[in-house]
């Protein structure tokens, strides 16, 4: 699979000047954190699932949770369980068919699939239940993750990957009230790397749960507000980032923050979306997004990726192609990390950017550069000229 897959060559070639390269669940973990984009979650009780999978491959999507956990009511675990096995199956009985049916179009690539679920056990049971069907599986959510729920998780992982023999990758979740409240934090932020980093080959990324560290305090922000003017919220992404996100070769991909509105009934603040990108091309696209509340979406992933983050969690379709538009690197951005790698490790200096608009200090934007090239190779690199929201247009288009 890979990003715009589903966009035609002609479109990609007029978009891209250098296309987003191929990934699948074989690829290097660096790889498949840095490329999961916009991770649709769904809850496993849709009697759909099997074939909302399906649409959504086609429309661009290429990772989904199916949520066992707080998407979905506690009585109701045993039938989603089962409706999730049931339509896994499914699943794997139509894409077996479609393989073997040689004069057929294969059509999009499946997303990564991974399951959240709500205690170690079900990981066990549902590789053991799903049979040939894991293999669609690209691996599990573990939620409220700490130092002492962690470990029974990652085991129950191991012994999953026994079932399957291939490698299953988890996603932690950092959600729990000691990692917000402050005399814990520091505790709990450590012991939970200490177990993560004992599975590093299997992290592809560290998720954050920040519905739950509103909840601690009885907060919730408004579609007028980011995730970063809730300060409580943001010291805590911020301390994650700086235990999970360095760039020394030990961090990992840290996602960002749901996003919880998809359209707004009422709006207090200004629209936040400038209207001159859009003047004289796109103007019914920018009344679209801030019609849906999609403004404060387009700036809180500016400011994740500013924050350290890539990518991010999503509860609505309509979310998916402003998180890829605006993670595809520019043109000017490719050039400017070009120009610091061309510079060997032991160099330095500082050279005028290739765009004349600023400095890049070769030894200190070095990190950004290396995560820059990494984000082009599965993002791709948008042509001179092409903007967001020429790449925002086109995944739209695509979607609707």
């Amino acid at each position: 699979m890979r990003h715009y897959g589903h966009l035609a060559a002609a479109q990609r070639h007029a978009l891209f000047h250098q296309e987003p390269a191929e990934f699948g669940m074989a690829s290097p973990v660096r790889t498949l954190g840095a490329a999961l984009g916009a991770t649709l979650y769904s809850p496993a009780t849709r009697p759909s699932l099997a074939a909302d999978v399906r649409k959504q491959a086609a429309a661009g999507v290429v990772s989904m949770v199916l949520c066992l956990e707080d998407s979905i009511g506690d009585a109701e675990v045993p039938d989603a369980e089962q409706n999730l096995l049931r339509q896994l199956h499914q699943l794997h009985t139509d894409e077996h068919a479609r393989r073997a049916d040689a004069g057929a179009d294969a059509g999009a690539a499946l997303p990564l699939l991974f399951v959240r679920v709500r205690e170690p056990v079900q990981i066990t049971g549902i590789a053991a239940r799903l049979g040939p069907a894991l293999r669609l599986l690209a691996g599990f959510v573990l939620p409220k993750f700490t130092a002492a729920s962690g470990p029974a998780f990652l085991e129950a992982l191991t012994d999953a990957e026994v079932l399957c023999g291939r490698r299953l990758l988890a996603m932690p979740v950092l959600e729990s009230p000691e990692l917000l409240h402050l005399e814990s934090r520091a505790e709990a932020l450590r012991g939970a790397a200490q177990v993560i980093d004992k599975y590093r080959e299997r992290i592809p990324a560290i998720r954050l749960g920040v519905t739950d560290f509103c909840s601690a305090y009885g907060l919730r922000r408004t579609p007028d507000m980011t995730a970063y003017d809730v300060q409580l919220v943001a010291s805590v992404v911020g301390d994650v980032v700086n235990v999970f996100g360095r760039a020394d070769g030990r961090g990992y991909t840290v996602t960002g923050p749901v996003w919880e509105y998809f359209r707004t009934p009422e709006r207090m603040f200004k629209p936040q979306l400038r209207s001159s990108p859009f003047s004289g091309r796109a103007e019914k696209l920018r009344a679209r997004l801030i019609d849906h509340d999609l403004d404060g979406l387009l700036r809180e992933i500016e400011l994740d990726r500013a924050n350290g983050l890539l990518g991010k969690t999503c509860i609505h379709p309509s979310h998916v192609a402003p998180v890829h538009a605006l993670s595809v690197v520019s043109h000017e951005e490719f050039s400017d990390a070009a120009d610091i790698l061309r510079t060997g490790p032991g160099g330095g200096g500082v050279l005028r950017s290739a765009y004349t608009n600023k400095m890049n200090e070769v030894k200190p934007h070095r990190a950004w550069a290396e995560r820059t090239m990494l984000r082009a190779e599965v993002f791709g690199v948008a042509r001179d000229g092409v903007d967001f929201v020429d790449l925002l247009t086109a995944g739209i288009g695509q979607a609707a």
